[in-house]
């Protein structure tokens, strides 16, 4: 999970659109899945999808 957002929070500091949304795509995926299981609280899987694609977001604009 830690490396994922990393790879995603690396793409947007390269400034890599495309590449950036792929891995947010793939990191969406891994939270939702651990929130799921219980391996961390629903609230802190959205406050890191929320606030990686707040920062996706700003690359368009």
């Amino acid at each position: 999970m830690r490396s994922a957002i990393k790879k995603t929070v690396a793409a947007i500091d390269a400034g890599d659109k495309e590449q950036a949304q792929a891995a947010l795509a793939a990191v969406s995926s891994i939270l939702d899945r651990y929130s799921h299981k219980g391996l961390i609280h629903k609230n802190k899987a959205a406050r890191h999808k929320s606030r990686l694609n707040a920062k996706v977001k700003a690359l368009s604009a």
